[in-house]
């Protein structure tokens, strides 16, 4: 008894074969997109609702979700969680937000704000500074702003700024001059004013160098100023062992002088303001500060 071996398909049945088999997957595959496309557009998938939870002390509920709902792209299916993230985020005053997806047709946002501490930069301006050192843009039309001091310098350097502002002020408010701003120079240098327009030149230096010149002139001013009877209008902290000043209504020109000798005298006063100046040493002559502006 014999048997045949098989007899292999011609190549033109198996290439008939492939392309029915390949036809009939593709036919499956668009199938299931097109299904997949209806179900991902079917309107139950359509975000009908956005829960805003947080801080909401500078927007408006109602309107601040309507505002955001119109900016969404998307179903609860297809939104890219990470863009409405950044969509929220670039609303003023708002620091941080977390996104999630809440079945079948939600979307729960949790927010944080910025908790403004100071200005920041310029006068006028409408950079604020959170209390995590971090410099942000908003209009700030409340109560709450109007008291809060200035703080300038390089935007890097916020942190450092607030964190100086934040050892000065308790001193400057147990001697009743409260800080209203502290700036940090590009080149370094520390200015400050106080309550009553008063400026005071801190130069350069750590945290510690700057509160230790601080320290040494508010245990001494008040003598200063009982002495004259004048109130201060510039310091200057620079020298290392003592401090300039200037007082209202004390002059270190005669009078009498010529006025050529009077216009150009020949010992230039520490601080460049318009009034006269006296200077105040804590137990030794003051010696020339290096410059530091």
């Amino acid at each position: 008894m014999t048997s045949t071996a098989a007899m292999p398909l011609p190549l033109d049945v198996r290439l008939m074969a492939l392309a029915t088999s390949a036809l009939g997957w593709a036919l499956v595959a668009m199938v299931l997109a097109t299904a997949g496309l209806w179900a991902v557009r079917h309107p139950v998938w359509a975000i009908d609702v956005i829960e805003v939870h947080g801080d909401l002390k500078h927007q408006n509920e109602v309107t601040f979700r309507a505002h955001m709902a119109s900016r969404l792209r998307g179903s609860f299916i297809t939104l890219d969680l990470a863009e409405v993230k950044q969509v929220f985020e670039s609303v003023p005053w708002v620091r941080r937000a977390v996104v999630e997806r809440a079945f079948p047709n939600r979307i729960r946002v949790t927010l944080q704000e910025h908790q403004a501490v100071a200005w920041w930069g310029q006068e006028g301006g409408a950079r604020l500074l959170n209390r995590h050192g971090e410099v942000f843009e908003a209009s700030a039309e409340d109560d709450e702003t109007d008291v809060l001091p200035q703080l300038a310098g390089p935007n890097e350097q916020a942190p450092k700024v607030k964190a100086l502002y934040d050892r000065l002020q308790p001193l400057f408010e147990q001697a009743d001059t409260p800080l209203q701003r502290l700036e940090l120079t590009a080149q370094g240098s520390w200015r400050a004013v106080l309550d009553g327009s008063i400026l005071m030149e801190l130069g350069r230096g750590e945290s510690a160098d700057i509160e230790s010149r601080v320290g040494r002139y508010l245990t001494t001013i008040a003598q200063v100023t009982q002495q004259h009877g004048r109130r201060v209008l510039a310091a200057d902290l620079r020298y290392p062992t003592a401090y300039a000043v200037r007082l209202h209504g004390v002059t270190t020109v005669d009078p009498a002088a010529p006025k050529a000798l009077a216009a150009k005298p020949a010992v230039k006063p520490p601080v460049r303001t318009p009034a006269a100046s006296t200077a105040h040493a804590t137990g030794q002559k003051p010696s020339r500060p290096a410059p530091s502006r």
